[in-house]
């Protein structure tokens, strides 16, 4: 059985980004019901960043897994061996989360070396990067993966990228102070873009399917 992790890193269980990456999901499966397709939340695992214990870097037993233990050590495991990867996360002040930023310290700090510089994950897959935003393309200040997106690269491959613009931060506007915000504009530019977003992500899930099982042949 082939396997493609999604990691939601977002807050919320069913706004923005969970529901661009439920969309990939379903897309996914649409193709074939021999890989298993699995989301993982960040916001409800109990983990730290990078504690720089150097475990991954010992003589004799370097690893390309971080072997520091607590509740992400098996999702790190499981991505090691999958053949697809989903990173999913909304921006916040121009950055992925820091729950995302966290996960990605663990993730891709095993995979450097310190004899030559190379980075070397334990198989490559192919990867998509989503990112959900208030902002509008023409005014996107998004770092969004940052300098880990050149990990990936270097490691995994180059990715693809998904992004949803302006979206709503809540349903009901008139609950908030958020006056600089106009209600009306944000819901004429959900309505007009969200579907469209929403079939992007359905589209990229059936092309990794693709690609992991045309992978297997």
């Amino acid at each position: 059985m082939k396997k493609i992790i999604i990691i939601d890193g977002g807050p919320r269980k069913t706004f923005n980004t969970a529901s661009m990456l439920q969309k990939f999901a379903e897309g996914a499966n649409a193709v074939s019901s021999e890989i298993e397709v699995k989301t993982v939340r960040l916001y409800g695992l109990d983990y730290k960043g990078c504690m720089s214990c150097m475990a991954c870097k010992l003589k004799g037993k370097v690893s390309n897994v971080c072997k520091f233990k607590d509740a992400l050590t098996p999702v790190l495991q499981e991505i090691a061996e999958a053949d697809g990867l989903v990173l999913g996360s909304p921006v916040y002040f121009g950055d992925v989360t820091g729950q995302m930023r966290t996960f990605l310290e663990r993730l891709a700090f095993p995979w450097l070396s310190y004899n030559d510089y190379s980075l070397t994950a334990p198989k490559r897959m192919p990867v998509v990067l989503v990112e959900t935003m208030n902002g509008l393309p023409d005014q996107n200040n998004s770092q969004g993966y940052g300098s880990m997106e050149y990990c990936i690269i270097r490691a995994l491959g180059q990715p693809d990228k998904l992004y949803a613009y302006n979206t709503c931060q809540v349903r009901n506007y008139a609950n908030y102070e958020l006056a600089g915000f106009s209600e009306e504009a944000k819901h004429t530019y959900r309505d007009e873009h969200w579907d469209n977003d929403l079939q992007s992500a359905f589209d990229a899930g059936k092309r990794m399917a693709e690609k992991v099982i045309a992978a297997k042949e």
